[in-house]
Formats: structure tokens, C-alpha cells, sequence
């Protein structure tokens, strides 16, 4: 009987031993998150190497916010690179969006009503960047808004640019030919 007790005093011993260690363990992993939390409450951006893909996404959200839109959106493409959830994935779509978006309304318009092509060729990116966070997340209701903002700018400005047709070839045929 007092044998069985010494055994059942380790095994409850080595269940304590094993509970307490990983109730520090979580404890450590929650003081680390409410410091990643702490910096993202306060704007900054997020330096730490342990969390490379918040780190990156501040950076680009951060270039964005700078009106570095270009470099925004081929940072947001570089974290498409490693492979993120599709939470992640369609987050990044939409700034992506939001960034082409807004370069393409900062984009001047021609003499004649029409865009210029960066903002036609941004609206255009914007447009398959929202789609492609709506197809990873169906009921984004910010994407849903932004995607229909964009049609109603692009329905207003996208008239084609005129071409001239004095310097269309095809190969060595002349111009006119049926």
C-alpha cells in the first residue's frame, strides 16, 4: 500500500513537473504576442525577426500609408511568395487593391477625358485584385465596396485612347490591304 502511494506521489509529481512547464511555456508565448500587439495598437511597424510576415505586412501597409504605392503593392506580392493562409491571402489582395486603387485616382487624365495608362493599367490590377480576394474570401464587404467604387470610377473614365492608325503595321504589309 505504501509502495502503490510512492507511485502514484511520482506519477502526480511528473503530471505537476509537465503541467507547470507548459503553463510557462504559454505564458512566455503570450507576453511575446501582447508585445507584437503593443507595437501594432501604437502604429509602428513590427522589427522583430520572429514574426517575418507581420513584419513584412507592416512594411508594405507602411509604405502605402507614405504613398509609395508601387513599392506597397510589390512588397504585398512578395508576401504572396510565402505562401500565406487564405486569410492572409485575401487581406493581401484587397491592399493590394486599395493600393493600385488610389494610384490610378492620383493618375492625371488626358486633354481628352481618357486616362492615362498607368491609371487605366492600375484600375485593371485593382479591379483582378479585389476579384481575386473575393474568390479566397466571399463575404469581404470591404472588398464587396471597394471592387463596386472602382466600377462606378472606371465606368466614368475609361474611355479607350485613341489610336493611330498612320503608324499600325503588320509586318511589311501596307496599311488598308483586306
Amino acid at each position: 500500500m505504501i509502495r502503490h502511494i510512492k507511485n502514484s506521489n511520482v506519477v502526480f509529481g511528473a503530471l505537476l513537473a509537465i503541467g507547470l512547464v507548459g503553463v510557462g511555456y504559454e505564458a512566455f508565448q503570450i507576453h511575446r504576442t501582447e508585445q507584437v500587439n503593443r507595437v501594432l495598437a501604437a502604429g509602428q511597424l513590427v522589427t522583430s525577426d520572429r514574426y517575418p510576415y507581420l513584419q513584412k505586412f507592416t512594411a508594405a501597409y507602411d509604405q502605402g500609408n507614405k504613398k509609395d504605392y508601387k513599392h506597397a503593392v510589390q512588397t504585398y506580392g512578395q508576401l504572396l511568395e510565402t505562401k500565406p493562409t487564405l486569410e492572409q491571402q485575401a487581406k493581401i489582395q484587397y491592399n493590394i487593391g486599395n493600393n493600385l486603387f488610389v494610384f490610378g485616382l492620383i493618375r492625371r487624365v488626358n486633354d481628352d477625358g481618357t486616362l492615362q495608362d498607368e491609371a487605366r493599367y492600375a484600375y485593371t490590377q485593382a479591379k483582378m485584385a479585389y476579384e481575386q480576394a473575393l474568390r479566397i474570401a466571399p463575404q469581404d464587404r470591404a472588398a464587396k465596396f471597394n471592387l463596386n467604387l472602382l466600377h462606378s470610377v472606371m465606368a466614368n473614365n475609361m474611355k479607350p485612347a485613341p489610336k493611330d492608325q498612320s503608324t499600325m503595321e503588320l509586318s511589311n504589309l501596307p496599311i488598308g490591304l483586306p
